[in-house]
């Protein structure tokens, strides 16, 4: 029989070697960050699940999903190191990977993770602005997304391609997606500009606008001349009649790949099971939001992303036939 003494002494070792094994657990608990978009978009909601996927399935790890500009901002965050993950468009990512346009003089040591769905230019007008068609965006007062945001480096070369000049032809706002909306029902603005998956709830909200007639104009002719400048990043897509209230007819438009990213600095180990994870996963991930069902296999090849593969990424892949 323990005497009260000794009953004391083991009730407090107990305790003790408690606290060093919750010491222990929390020493290993690890914070990602991983950088999304605007409320508005695909991005955000996408990357909550991602984090809540990441965060239950991967012990030890904590991941938390950012609100931000967008790609721009993104690929500066994944140079920092502010934020491990992200989600971007290949266009900007191929701009930081060679140090040009808005990261001139930087190049980014971006790595792709993997493939996941296609972003969608939308240039957003209502009934009663008299805009039909892209030139009849000259002289108007225009969104071009928010000034961190993929948006605005696609919507520039879209309006290039249309012949037109983005600091002489429009009256130009940087406004995220769900401002644009919001300015667009105020008339505070007559069209906007948002490159992003389908439906984008900012759009599909301006569409549901009592006394609202949502238009999408089509500039899907324009890919061939895009891709002449800056390569084969864009294509001709449409954007199915029905896809937003009120929207009557479908819009061809031009189409880019989303891509998500850490920086190279990333372990093979942490990129494998970031990977692995998104692919088991995968259906949680398409309760938050339908675009997740494009996350493929299939669309696991080079000519969707010129940005070079993660290691990690690469080994996952080899390991289900797809060869890179």
């Amino acid at each position: 029989m323990l005497n009260k003494r000794s009953k004391r002494l083991a009730t407090l070792a107990l305790v003790l070697g408690g606290a060093l094994i919750t010491g222990a657990v929390i020493a290993q608990q690890r914070a990602i960050s991983i950088a999304t978009g605007g409320t508005g978009g695909v991005y955000y909601p996408l990357g909550g699940g991602l984090a809540n996927v990441l965060s239950k399935t991967i012990p030890g790890l904590q991941a938390t999903a950012e609100v931000t500009g967008g790609s721009v901002d993104n690929l500066k965050l994944i140079n920092s190191g502010g934020s491990e993950v992200a989600f971007v468009m290949v266009d900007a990512a191929l701009d930081a990977y060679k140090g040009q346009d808005k990261f001139k003089g930087t190049e980014v040591p971006v790595r792709t993770l993997m493939v996941l769905y296609p972003n969608q230019m939308h240039v957003v007008t209502i009934e009663g602005t008299g805009i039909e068609k892209m030139a009849d965006l000259k002289g108007k007062r225009v969104s071009t997304g928010s000034g961190g945001s993929a948006t605005e480096v696609m919507a520039f070369r879209v309006i290039e391609a249309a012949g037109l000049d983005k600091d002489k032809d429009i009256k130009r706002e940087r406004l995220g997606v769900a401002e644009s909306t919001n300015a667009l029902k105020d008339r505070k603005i007559d069209a906007y500009f948002w490159v992003g998956g389908l439906p984008t709830s900012a759009v599909t909200d301006l569409g549901a606008t009592p006394g609202v007639k949502i238009k999408l104009i089509d500039h899907g002719d324009l890919a061939g001349k895009m891709n002449a400048k800056y390569g084969d990043l864009y294509a001709s897509s449409t954007i199915k009649a029905g896809t937003y209230p009120g929207q009557t007819t479908d819009n061809i438009n031009t189409v880019v790949w989303n891509i998500l990213v850490s920086n190279a600095k990333m372990s093979e180990q942490d990129a494998y099971t970031i990977v692995k994870t998104i692919f088991d996963k995968k259906a949680d991930l398409v309760a938050v939001h339908g675009e997740a069902k494009n996350f493929d296999l299939k669309n696991q090849v080079k000519s969707y992303s010129p940005i070079p593969w993660h290691p990690g990424a690469v080994k996952y892949f080899a390991e289900h036939g797809v060869k890179m």
